[in-house]
């Protein structure tokens, strides 16, 4: 199936690794013009590399900005514009989790993750936003957690940040209509890098890494009885956010291996 985007432009936030990264490298395969951003210069200077290894030089930018800075997320917006002359694709993926109980997590940790979340949308989809509506076909792609409607008590700050955000998003999807479209992604348990660092550290004498992946899959009772795969989201991520989706705004699809619990 064809998703009509060769030839459209897409920003894909946190695009130097995992998630972000793979997005970046589908619509670039898909013949999208790309422009990622992330905070550590080296790691974007590592993804730039790699997607310009594989995609060739003039489709891509990568600028070096903290989404949680409006600043900065303005010197982006004026980047990607000066070089695509136009936007089509937001893609929100920036945002780490929290690992704490409402017992041990201060004030400080609770504005963190507030500003990282909430601000780590709010300051692109305002700096975006006009640009993105001059678009014949404009889309925004949130990319967030499970956690979002299924909370667990042991990241209760990234879920309640979590769901703010999915409240948000699908209030956007109504008030950005009928122009752009708003839908959302929700994460189970996806490969990352952490998930690899923590199989040096605790995994067995001998053991694979893809076997301690699925004792661990496993341990967690994913029906599919594995974790996601960065590429596997970026599917998800590039048919919403096409023009093959133009009749879905204000969804939710769910990538988790079938873990949810609700209806």
């Amino acid at each position: 199936m064809d998703l009509g985007l060769s030839g459209t432009s897409a920003v894909v936030t946190g695009g130097t690794s995992g998630i972000g990264l793979a997005s970046a490298d589908l619509l670039l395969a898909e013949g999208a013009r790309v422009a990622i951003c992330g905070r550590n210069v080296e790691r974007l200077d590592a993804a730039r590399a790699t997607l310009e290894g594989k995609h060739g030089k003039g489709r891509l930018v990568a600028y070096a900005c903290d989404v949680t800075k409006a600043d900065q997320v303005a010197g982006f917006a004026k980047a990607v514009t000066g070089a695509f002359g136009g936007l089509d694709l937001l893609v929100n993926n920036a945002g780490e989790g929290r690992l704490s109980r409402f017992s041990d997590t201060t004030d400080e940790a609770w504005w963190s993750e507030l500003e990282q979340k909430y601000f780590g949308q709010i300051h692109t989809i305002r700096a975006f936003q006009p640009v993105l509506a001059k678009s014949a076909a404009p889309s925004i792609v949130g990319v967030n957690s499970l956690l979002a409607l299924q909370p667990e008590p042991h990241m209760v700050c990234t879920s309640a940040a979590r769901a703010g955000v999915q409240s948000l998003l699908k209030s956007l999807a109504t008030e950005f209509a009928p122009k752009i479209r708003v839908n959302t992604i929700v994460l189970g348990v996806i490969e990352s890098g952490q998930w690899h660092r923590r199989f040096e550290t605790q995994g067995k004498p001998g053991q694979s890494r893809e076997d301690w992946l699925v004792e661990q899959a496993k341990s967690r009772h994913i029906p599919l009885a594995r974790f996601g795969k960065p590429e596997e989201v970026a599917r998800a991520v590039a048919f919403l956010g096409s023009p093959a989706a133009s009749y879905i705004t204000g969804a939710t699809l769910e990538i988790s291996g079938g873990v949810s619990r609700f209806v």
